[in-house]
């Protein structure tokens, strides 16, 4: 097969993407996790890939994207009224009253952790339900299939996280920071005042400077603004878009391949605790076991010396298939396209590649984003006007390399 031209023309298909991405922020209503808008996107990338010979369907799925946050105002309220039951304990000469602090700090962080930490469903049933949308789509070889390759991006677009507006991501980590260092510091007041039977007067003191936490405590109730949903133009429409000019390049230039069979997999409320591809590969993990299979999973692709193969990922917690995440990196030299080898760090999040990976399937994150986050992540500056054409070029060649090297039968 002779990719040379689709190489020639990738900024013809990196305008392409941004094109498309353009028309769905400005025709379709806001894509929050299981909205209306997501749903709409889906329907229209669907109807797109039909266009370049692919079979595609919409899929839905149950689920309660308020609670990715939720844990917030739980864990916030536990640390408040435990600072507040610790204070009481001073003047009624109370030992029960630290102890209770103590579960109640430890119980919001271990909240934190599941929801977060590792993106567990621990408190979903409390929150309102919705119904979330998939894409499936696969374009058949001319001949048996023997290999199978699937392009990941999410269609939903993330509510807004007022501090990283205003102040960047140094200002928004920093507030997270300063937030668990202050539960922790109640906890240790408060087993101290338990070892020593009461909450007495150095104690007392330190438990009353430790009220310097209670402000950015009490700002965390407004991490995320949920009146405001982002355009979400490079997260992560981006993503989507990478797997679909892969098959209207190949379409363009008339390219059947004889064994290898292409996916575009969509996988909707990513922003609500990937919960479209825990949903997907639920239902859909156990079809691929026939052939070898090689997910790659694309999450905000912008900035050219920010492109990076994450061969860890969910906070660092997950570790990536080896051999798809190789396989990218070395195409990416091949073509003399600057790339790094790292993670998703802690308090990074994750990309839909983390959910495929625990479900057993051989995945591998591609991102193009400073984790370091930018004032554009998840704020109103990610629009179709601010996306950055060379880095959409970059990874659009590199993974049509990807693909060539893959149907040559590279690391299978």
């Amino acid at each position: 097969m002779d990719f040379s031209n689709i190489y020639a023309k990738k900024n013809a298909y990196a305008k392409y993407m941004v094109k498309e991405i353009t028309h769905i922020c400005r025709k379709f209503e806001k894509r929050s996790p299981g909205s209306k808008g997501e749903e709409q996107a889906c329907v229209y990338m669907a109807d797109v890939m039909k266009k370049l010979g692919c079979t595609a369907e919409v899929e839905s799925f149950e689920e309660h994207p308020l609670s990715f946050f939720g844990w917030i105002f739980i864990t916030i309220t536990c640390v408040l009224a435990a600072i507040v039951l610790l204070l009481v304990s001073h003047k009624v000469n109370s030992v029960v009253l630290p102890i209770i602090s103590v579960v109640l700090i430890c119980f919001g962080l271990l909240l934190a952790f599941l929801q977060f930490g590792i993106y567990k469903k621990a408190i979903d049933f409390l929150f309102p339900k919705k119904i979330g949308h998939n894409v499936t789509a696969f374009k058949k070889p001319t001949g048996e299939v023997k290999r199978r390759i699937i392009f990941n991006g999410h269609p939903d677009a993330a509510w807004e996280w007022p501090v990283n507006y205003a102040l960047g991501g140094v200002g928004f980590e920093s507030h997270a920071i300063i937030c668990a260092v202050g539960a922790v510091f109640y906890i240790v007041i408060s087993v101290l005042a338990i070892i020593r039977g009461a909450l007495d007067g150095g104690l007392y003191k330190a438990a009353l400077w430790g009220l310097l936490f209670v402000p950015f405590l009490v700002g965390l109730y407004f991490m995320v603004n949920y009146r405001r949903v982002v355009d979400g133009a490079n997260d992560n429409l981006s993503g989507c878009y990478m797997g679909i000019a892969i098959l209207k390049a190949l379409a363009d230039e008339n390219i059947e391949l004889e064994n290898t069979e292409i996916g575009v997999v969509l996988t909707g409320s990513e922003e609500a605790g990937l919960r479209g591809a825990k949903a997907w590969s639920a239902v859909h993990a156990h079809e691929f076991d026939d052939v070898p299979t090689f997910f790659y999973s694309y999450d905000t692709i912008y900035d050219p010396k920010y492109l990076l193969v994450n061969y860890r990922d969910l906070n660092g917690t997950v570790k990536a298939d080896k051999d798809v995440s190789d396989l990218f990196m070395e195409c990416a030299q091949e073509l003399g396209v600057h790339c790094n080898k790292g993670m998703v760090p802690p308090l990074g999040g994750a990309t839909d590649n983390a959910a495929f990976t625990q479900a057993g399937l051989r995945s591998t994150g591609i991102t193009g984003l400073n984790h370091k986050l930018e004032s554009y992540y998840h704020t109103r500056r990610d629009t179709y006007d601010n996306m950055n054409l060379d880095g959409l070029a970059d990874c659009f060649a590199v993974s049509v390399k990807v693909l060539e090297e893959f149907d040559k039968g590279a690391k299978q």
